[in-house]
């Protein structure tokens, strides 16, 4: 087991430095140099839980990612934003631009990680027939469909001019995917519009505004709420001290390392973040002052999920936009990850606390390491 999790901790730094990716970027980009400066340093976790293997995976895979990779992948994401901004703007199309997915929660995992842009053309919103200021919107001349395949179209043409080195991937249905040239990070660029929801027409605050996105395969779109989900979660990060965010951190990373075992796990990023917003906010912010308090309460919530799965069932994502099990499936997947964690749990247990060695999980066992503090 310790070989298993010294490997473990082997792939997080890994991973978490963007030793490959670094290698892999055009040897001109100044980007480059500072992150390869950067991979060359030790983390502070790296020094922790000394001797103790299981103990220091955990405490590792709950960090945030170091905030110069967070900062270049944003900056990359800008580049994109300001030639696009530019190139469609030439084209008549005014846009503008918000980031999504995992890097603007920093609960990415990846030193090297995505970043995902929303492009929004400003010529028309759809609106929500139900809502308050329903009446008195006009409706455009235009169809929201041939805007957005107008729209990535361009955003196509503009990113091929604006980066001939790079790669331009036109195959997802849903976003254009631009890699390598000149660009420190994969960029992926959704086209989209805007969605006036009852709630944005109740309230004008922009994190209730949904966006509408377009399926490339069937010509339908999708309508998404990011910014509200992006609220709700940061919101209960900043309740918990980062206590939310370090457990969403330690599931991908646990579900990324049973990748590498030859174990799948089918439940996304998005997921993973919805199932652990409704786990027990004080018992995570209790991993403030003692870290592996956030082991116990993550153990605790997936363990309680799988044995009361007709009450998991009926959780929503924070947007409440769906269920998060919202196929059968994912009852299975659940039960995949709950089991790892239950392994590490017992696993860093019995390091701190070889005299009382367990095989078993019970409370006492994660209040033992709910009130223990690592060096």
């Amino acid at each position: 087991m310790a070989d298993n999790f010294s490997s473990r901790i082997e792939r997080l730094k890994t991973r978490r430095k963007g030793i490959n990716e670094i290698f892999a970027m055009d040897r001109g980009l100044e980007s480059r140099e500072i992150l390869l400066a950067k991979s060359l340093q030790q983390e502070a976790w790296e020094s922790m839980a000394s001797g103790k293997s299981a103990t220091r995976y955990a405490l590792g895979a709950m960090q945030e990612v170091d905030p110069v990779y967070t900062r270049v992948s944003i900056e990359t994401g800008k580049r994109i934003e300001n030639q696009l901004s530019n190139r469609l703007e030439r084209k008549e199309i005014s846009a503008s631009f918000r980031l999504q997915g995992s890097v603007p929660l920093n609960i990415h995992i990846k030193g090297v990680s995505d970043v995902d842009i929303l492009t929004i053309d400003e010529q028309l919103f759809i609106f929500s027939n139900e809502g308050s200021k329903a009446n008195s919107y006009v409706l455009s001349k235009k169809k929201a469909v041939d805007v957005l395949q107008i729209l990535r179209e361009e955003i196509e043409d503009s990113l091929r001019a604006a980066f001939p080195a790079a790669k331009i991937d036109t195959e997802n249905s849903k976003a254009v995917k631009i890699t390598g040239g000149s660009l420190a990070r994969d960029v992926d660029v959704v086209p989209a519009v805007w969605w006036n929801n009852a709630r944005y027409q109740d309230t004008g605050n922009e994190v209730d505004r949904g966006v509408a996105i377009l399926n490339k395969r069937d010509n339908q779109r999708i309508y998404n709420t990011p910014f509200l989900h992006i609220n709700y979660i940061e919101s209960r990060c900043n309740t918990t001290l980062g206590g939310l965010r370090k457990s969403i951190r330690l599931l991908k990373n646990i579900k990324a390392d049973a990748h590498e075992e030859n174990i799948e796990i089918n439940l996304s990023s998005f997921d993973i973040a919805s199932i652990m917003y409704h786990a027990d906010m004080g018992n995570l912010l209790k991993g403030h002052f003692y870290e592996l308090a956030i082991l116990s309460e993550t153990q605790r919530w997936l363990d309680w999920l799988w044995h009361n799965f007709d009450e998991a069932k009926k959780l929503e994502v924070p947007d409440g936009t769906r269920k998060i099990f919202d196929t059968d499936e994912k009852k299975g997947e659940l039960l995949k990850l709950s089991l790892l964690v239950d392994d590490i749990l017992k696993a860093v247990h019995n390091e701190m606390n070889a005299i009382f060695h367990k095989d078993s999980i019970d409370e006492g066992m994660r209040d033992y390491l709910s009130n223990s503090k690592v060096d």
